[in-house]
């Protein structure tokens, strides 16, 4: 059997592990990759390329960012930060026709780039922006869907460990990727609210007016809304500037954090043990998937099927443009059905060299894959950020919420299509950046 075929088949018993099975995706893909390596090489070879690949991946001091910054946003996710954040755009745009609904997704935009958890900000943002809705008789699909696709816009907007991932797995600069995924981030937030301001031109009654907020109400809300401003500036502008490594940022941003929720009188030894807790959770799950992919990635490279896979792309008979649409296929369906993080930990090792190979800039292939998978958040038959607002609007069913989810579908796809044709606006920030 040759060397690709192997590759193949491990690849199909991969997928079958995970969605057959039901077996955890880090579990899978070391399990597979061990397998596999010890087949092609030897279970001597396997055991030590096990070990030397954990180590030489996990002895890297950028992985520490990723704690650093978890635990960053869990401190400010049981600070209460969400309803001060919401409580701020609700006073600058809901006097506008569906400014809740706008207000909730600029309110989810901030809170989830401090906490970078899809679900956190989902079941956060819910308890606090559903009622609000409900009591200006906000259509349920148009608050939900929003609550929903809002809360997807962590993974793009920094500070996001899934870019973090992508940054430390390509070799790439992780302040860089920061800069391309805030005007990603930003472009994306904007079109849902177009969506929303839309939908409320065609169905007035789906989005009611709020009474207007007085311009001494508005600047008082932004003392709610500051201390976050303070942290994502001091994380950003550390990186801009040198002054910080994107490690260095992230155990700075983690202090503030701790001394901003101390000095609001809210660092109670509860607070700070949850976010412990949830901090140490969350990081074993991406040091898991992360160990699985390293084991996964050394049993691909062995195979060569990224290669083969990249210079038989290469060599297909249409336009780059028409290769690429085809990959964002396979990420949108892939995201659908799976974890963001996981997806991008599997398919990187193939699709990166293509795009490499085509000549696409990596940090532009790097940002619009991570927006392309914050389509899965919110479609199904996964949708797991969907099915948390769900759980949350108890008088709401599923199939209201994947309804409302699907009217802000388009602005998903028209991020995309702006970002492929437009490649400058993930790139000019981190080219001013340096």
């Amino acid at each position: 059997m040759s060397l690709a075929a192997i590759g193949i088949l491990g690849i199909l018993a991969l997928l079958a592990a995970i969605f057959l099975l039901a077996i955890p995706v880090g579990l899978a893909m070391g399990v597979v990759g061990f397998l596999g390596f010890s087949y092609i090489v030897s279970f001597k070879a396997s055991i030590n390329m096990t070990g030397s690949a954990i180590w030489s991946t996990f002895s890297h001091y950028g992985f520490t960012v990723i704690p650093m910054f978890i635990f960053m946003g869990q401190i400010a996710y049981y600070s209460g930060v969400n309803e001060k954040l919401y409580r701020c755009a609700h006073k600058w745009v809901g006097h506008i026709r569906g400014g809740i609904a706008m207000a909730t997704v600029l309110a989810c935009a901030a809170f989830s780039a401090i906490c970078g958890s899809n679900a956190a900000t989902a079941a956060t943002m819910s308890t606090v922006a559903l009622p609000e809705m409900k009591k200006y008789r906000y259509n349920p699909k148009l608050s939900t869907g929003a609550v929903a696709c809002g809360s997807t816009l962590g993974v793009v907007i920094p500070p996001s460990v899934v870019l973090i991932v992508i940054g430390l797995s390509t070799e790439q600069s992780i302040a860089r990727l920061f800069y391309g995924g805030v005007s990603a981030g930003l472009l994306l937030a904007g079109l849902l609210m177009i969506t929303i301001w839309c939908l409320c031109c065609f169905h007035p009654d789906w989005g009611p007016v709020a009474p207007p907020s007085s311009w001494k109400e508005k600047i008082r809300s932004l003392a709610g809304a500051y201390e976050m401003a303070v942290l994502f500036l001091l994380v950003m502008l550390g990186l801009y500037t040198g002054i910080f490594t994107p490690s260095e940022a992230g155990a700075a941003g983690a202090f503030l954090a701790v001394c901003i929720t101390a000095l609001q009188g809210k660092l109670t030894w509860k607070v700070f043990s949850a976010a412990i807790n949830d901090t140490l959770r969350i990081s074993c799950m991406v040091i898991f998937i992360v160990t699985g992919a390293v084991i996964f990635g050394r049993f691909l490279a062995v195979t060569r099927v990224p290669y083969d896979i990249a210079s038989w792309v290469v060599g297909l008979p249409f336009s780059k443009a028409a290769i690429m649409l085809v990959i964002f296929g396979i990420y949108i369906l892939g995201g659908a059905i799976m974890d963001a993080l996981a997806l991008l930990m599997i398919t990187i090792p193939i699709f990166f060299p293509v795009a490499v190979e085509l000549g696409y800039d990596p940090l532009w292939f790097a940002v619009v894959i991570t927006v392309i998978t914050t389509l899965g958040a919110v479609t199904p038959p996964v949708g797991a950020t969907t099915y948390v607002v769900a759980a949350m609007a108890r008088d709401v069913s599923l199939e209201a919420v994947f309804r409302g989810v699907v009217f802000f579908l388009p602005a998903y796809i028209l991020c995309i299509l702006l970002l492929m044709a437009f490649p400058w606006l993930i790139t000019f920030l981190p080219a001013l950046m340096h």
